[in-house]
């Protein structure tokens, strides 16, 4: 007997990661021996540094292997505290702290606990693809703030005043920015600072790829005043940092209460972080930042070299990044050309074409809320890069 199965309205609400689909893709093609060139990676190719792993191994051997508090061992949340002061100038305690299943799951629960239905959240565009699917399963409304390619991607104060409404409850702020790599400067942080503490709105604060900085600085928007402090959630990880990806390792502080709430709602969803990763994570935090420093300068090198060569390539340009692993490239001159007899009309159609024709793997724009763009991460070798480019720039002079 066929089931009439009936969703809830918060599962019909979530769609698909297109990013995804296109990299499971690849690698089905990769696993059939095909060589495929992957530019869609949104993790570190570098291993987790050694010491992390011995701190890991010996809590596993140890029998560190039971349940913990929910918001994470106090030992790890003490050093969370510690680097928010050494490195941004924000005192928290504890108590202001969270330690959830990576940043991703800590931003769903800000979320969760601070909006309802008829709430607006701002958020601007390109945006991370999880931001918008995470506010619309709570019922807010997603209010897009749109950037220009000429303003660095950037929301202006001007373009954030003219959104807010008596609805606007939360900005989703991302800086470094996935996927431009844009970097907020500590003047601009201050101007959108005033209109969102003038407005009493909150701010969410993603600064997973904090070090990932290049010739600028990183400046977290809550260290700018007690009253945007007050306001802010911020949020960071061992993801990027220390190349921890499949360790699910995320960090919150802010307001007491919000934190208090987040902690509630993690009681009765996942429990605490996995036990032994967070003794990995204190190492991570408290032991040796070299390995950080040396990723770095090797994604720096690697940014410096994409850049150039996709300047080089017909129908597309690039500007230069500030932080992150991605690069952003303008396809707008590809889009309307002719392949095969049919038209390329959109970033999706032109990722397949050189998934399938140049084997090489890009995520289109549009799943961020730019279809005259791809991302394009170089979080892979050298090499990989310099062939990945060869093979863009012989498919695209045949259309171009």
């Amino acid at each position: 007997m066929a089931i009439d199965v009936v969703l809830s309205k918060r599962a019909q609400v979530i769609n698909p990661s297109a990013t995804l689909s296109l990299t499971a893709k690849a690698k089905a093609m990769k696993a059939d021996g095909i060589d495929i060139i992957g530019f869609g990676a949104g993790e570190p190719d570098f291993d987790t540094p050694q010491h992390i792993k011995d701190e890991a191994k010996k809590a596993l051997d140890a029998g560190f292997t039971k349940y913990t508090p929910t918001t994470g061992i106090p030992e790890l949340k003490k050093a969370i505290c510690k680097k928010l002061k050494d490195d941004n100038g924000l005192d928290y305690e504890p108590a202001q702290v969270l330690v959830g299943c990576g940043a991703k799951h800590c931003i769903y629960s800000a979320i969760q606990v601070l909006c309802d239905e008829g709430d607006e959240v701002i958020l601007p565009v390109p945006y991370w693809v999880s931001y918008p699917e995470q506010i619309n399963v709570t019922g807010a409304t997603v209010v897009l703030a749109e950037t220009k390619e000429t303003d660095g991607f950037k929301v202006t104060p001007q373009a954030l005043s003219k959104l807010v409404t008596p609805r606007t409850k939360l900005l989703i702020l991302n800086s470094p920015s996935n996927p431009t790599g844009c970097v907020y400067s500590r003047n601009e942080l201050e101007s959108l600072a005033h209109i969102l503490v003038k407005n009493s709105i909150w701010v969410i604060s993603d600064e997973i790829y904090e070090n990932m900085v290049y010739d600028v600085e990183h400046v977290s928007i809550a260290s700018l005043g007690s009253e945007i402090k007050e306001l802010s959630i911020v949020v960071n990880g061992m993801s990027k940092a220390y190349s921890m990806t499949g360790w699910r390792m995320g960090y919150a502080a802010g307001d007491k209460t919000i934190v208090s709430a987040m902690s509630n709602l993690q009681d009765h969803s996942t429990s605490n972080p996995t036990s032994f990763a967070q003794k990995g994570a204190l190492a991570a935090i408290s032991g040796s930042q070299e390995p950080i420093m040396q990723m770095v300068a090797e994604f720096r090198r690697r940014r410096d070299y994409i850049v150039d060569r996709l300047n080089k390539i017909p129908g597309i340009s690039c500007s230069m990044p500030n932080g992150a692993f991605y690069v952003f490239p303008n396809i707008s001159q590809l889009l309307g050309k002719s392949v095969g007899g049919q038209e390329v009309q959109t970033s999706m159609r032109l990722s397949e074409l050189l998934l399938a024709e140049a084997k090489v793997a890009v995520l289109p724009g549009a799943p961020f809320g730019a279809d005259q763009y791809l991302r394009i991460s170089y979080a892979t070798s050298m090499d990989n890069i310099s062939k990945g480019m060869d093979r863009i720039e012989e498919w695209t002079k045949r259309i171009y």
